[in-house]
């Protein structure tokens, strides 16, 4: 493509990180397409961060869920980061552009799918398509518990904030990547997932005992997400991580 396009492109709104098609994130090259949410900087950090705090030991796999995984980036940068053969990731989401983007950037990044995986020296990201909401996703195979790791970056925007999103948001990124709470549900001010989530590590044992959970959440939500983990999914040690700016930006804790 060239410069001009790029420039009518940009000028319209759209994403700088579409227009390029890719979004530094760690040491990956995060490939990025619409509708797909694009990474941020601040989840970036508290990957790397959880990668250097939670270093699987040695001849041990653990195994990792990667909640509403969009592009991937979560689970991808921690398989480049923990030692080869050290983790089994794998990550769902609703959207079939998501899946099909995570497996795009799996490629990229050389991390093969459990099912194509050469030996069991190297680390494997699976995309699944499922909706968290729904039984059925949970009699899938690659689904079944417990984890050792439950990471996730949900849809936790309410929908009085999403309305003052910039343009640049609403138009280009999936509604269904932002906005907290169902259409059709009630309002939760953007905790619907994390109520969710911590409903179904409860009921399913999701999280093995003694296993870890990181959960990204948004301005002002942290106290509340702390005290769901805490009260449904039995949660304890639940500490805050802020972000390079100051926020409380992640809820992390042990079962």
């Amino acid at each position: 493509m060239n410069l001009d396009a790029m420039v009518v492109r940009r000028a319209r709104g759209e994403p700088l990180q579409y227009i390029l098609g890719t979004q530094p994130f760690g040491s990956l090259d995060i490939l990025t397409r619409p509708p797909v949410l694009i990474p941020r900087p601040e989840t970036e950090f508290w990957t790397i961060k959880l990668s250097e705090i939670l270093v699987p030991p040695a001849g041990r796999r653990v195994s990792l869920l990667d909640l509403c995984t969009g592009s991937g980036c979560i689970p991808l940068l921690l398989c480049r980061l923990w030692p080869s053969g050290s983790v089994r990731a794998v990550g769902l989401d609703i959207s079939h552009e998501a899946v099909q983007l995570a497996s795009d950037n799996a490629l990229a990044a050389g991390i093969p799918a459990a099912s194509d995986a050469a030996n069991s020296g190297e680390n494997t990201f699976t995309p699944v398509l499922g909706d968290i909401f729904a039984s059925a996703t949970w009699t899938s195979p690659l689904l079944q518990a417990p984890f050792d790791v439950i990471t996730s970056n949900p849809p936790y925007i309410s929908r009085e904030d999403y309305g003052k999103l910039s343009l640049s948001v609403k138009d280009y990124e999936d509604p269904r990547a932002l906005l907290g709470d169902l259409p059709d549900s009630e309002e939760q001010r953007g905790l619907s997932f994390y109520h969710r989530i911590a409903q179904l590590i409860s009921d399913k044992r999701l999280l093995k005992p003694g296993g870890l959970l990181a959960f990204e959440v948004g301005e002002k939500q942290a106290g509340d997400v702390r005290r769901i983990v805490q009260d449904k999914a039995g949660i304890r040690d639940a500490e805050i991580w802020r972000d390079p700016w100051g926020k409380e930006r992640v809820v992390i804790g042990r079962s």
